[in-house]
């Protein structure tokens, strides 16, 4: 099923939206986090994805009661949350499932240390944990997106498989809040390179992008300031991927492909 995942950037308890990740190029959003995420909720989203972005650059997460009362919006309403952002230790990991995270997302941890990525998986179960590989020009981004390193984002994904990774969020830096478009041949590439499942993430702006992603055999895309933008909406965004999944039921129902 390819999901549709609303995002939720928060800075200083506020929703906010960073321009490629820079933090001197922000939209503040009035709007407070937990209203946000009820709307989500109430048009149908089965996820949402939360970034600390105070935690992705001091290393600790920094939000954490605000992000406590996203999780119990999400749960009242049937789904579920996903959180990244200064996730870079088993405690840290720990401590954002039992604020009711039912995934956690490890982006500089999966860098300079693969090794917690692994423990990630062997304690909480692979379900429990993603990669996040962030590239700008094809090389790997960390730190909330403030220092680049050597690392292809091949590369990297493919020690994540190694360390257990079942699961990846691939952004384009270039591309994230540009309202632009992801960059479909680099998801390509990476969806070819590994067995595991990527989510697209950036520039993702219109309902023919989700279907065109969907296409690709990706397992979802994070969607957030075309949503913030008035650009896309989350019903038009999952109609989209809705549409997809019965064009696929239907060609397996022409060809035969699936009986026993």
């Amino acid at each position: 099923m390819f999901e549709i995942i609303p995002s939720i950037d928060l800075r200083a308890g506020r929703v906010v939206d960073l321009l490629q990740g820079d933090y001197a190029r922000e939209t503040v959003y009035e709007v407070p986090a937990e209203a946000v995420a009820e709307q989500f909720v109430a048009a149908g989203a089965r996820w949402i994805h939360v970034v600390d972005l105070d935690g992705a650059k001091a290393g600790a997460p920094a939000n954490r009661d605000l992000i406590r009362r996203l999780a119990g919006v999400a749960a009242r309403g049937g789904a579920r949350i996903e959180v990244g952002g200064g996730i870079r230790s088993l405690e840290a990991a720990r401590a954002a499932l039992d604020d009711g995270a039912a995934r956690v997302i490890f982006g500089t941890a999966a860098v300079e240390r693969p090794e917690l990525v692994a423990q990630a998986v062997a304690a909480f179960g692979a379900e429990a944990v993603i990669a996040a590989i962030d590239a700008r020009d094809g090389r790997v981004a960390i730190r909330g997106w403030t220092a680049g390193t050597s690392f292809s984002a091949i590369d990297l994904a493919r020690r994540m498989v190694e360390a257990g990774v079942q699961r990846l969020i691939y952004t384009d830096v270039s591309r994230d809040s540009t309202l632009t478009e992801p960059n479909f041949e680099a998801l390509w590439q990476l969806r070819r390179a590994v067995a595991a499942a990527v989510i697209a993430s950036g520039g993702v702006t219109t309902a023919g992008q989700v279907r065109r992603l969907a296409a690709l055999g990706l397992e979802g895309a994070i969607i957030g300031s075309a949503l913030y933008a008035g650009r896309l909406t989350l019903a038009e965004a999952l109609a989209a991927a809705r549409g997809h999944r019965e064009q696929e039921g239907e060609r397996v129902q022409e060809t035969g492909l699936g009986q026993c």
